[in-house]
């Protein structure tokens, strides 16, 4: 009997944590999802317009989810630039990848291209410290 309790809090347990990752990152569909997911966020959000044939996205978009996987208070969003011209449009999309840091509804650094990791970690340390400063007040 204590192996089959221990055997539903470890499924329980496993579930509970799949689900905490469940919304760490997340595919943008359309205009309203970005606004309802990105700009009321009140954990702060890279976003990532990209496309399914652009060669420097398919190296991007995993070294962003590798980079962001670990960090609790940050989300990450994909948007795919054929599926939301709106999108690509508002935000001046030039060309992709292009990458936005987004903390309480606004743009707070952006970056164009496949770039190093380590302007990528600089990104993401702003815009932390961007989140924390406006926590505090």
């Amino acid at each position: 009997m204590l192996s089959n309790f221990r055997s539903i809090v470890q499924q329980s347990m496993r579930s509970i944590s799949l689900l905490g990752r469940v919304n760490k990152k997340f595919t943008i569909n359309d205009n309203n999802e970005f606004v309802d997911k990105v700009l009321n966020s009140r954990i702060p959000v890279i976003v990532t317009f990209h496309a399914e044939w652009c060669e420097p996205c398919k190296i991007l978009t995993p070294k962003l989810e590798e980079l962001v996987e670990p960090l609790e208070d940050l989300h990450l969003a994909i948007v795919d630039v054929e599926s939301n011209p709106e999108l690509v449009h508002t935000f001046e999309v030039k060309a992709v990848p292009a990458v936005i840091a987004v903390s309480n509804g606004l743009v707070v650094d952006k970056f164009i291209g496949l770039v190093e990791a380590n302007m990528i970690e600089n990104l993401i340390q702003k815009l932390l410290k961007k989140d924390s400063k406006n926590q505090k007040t």
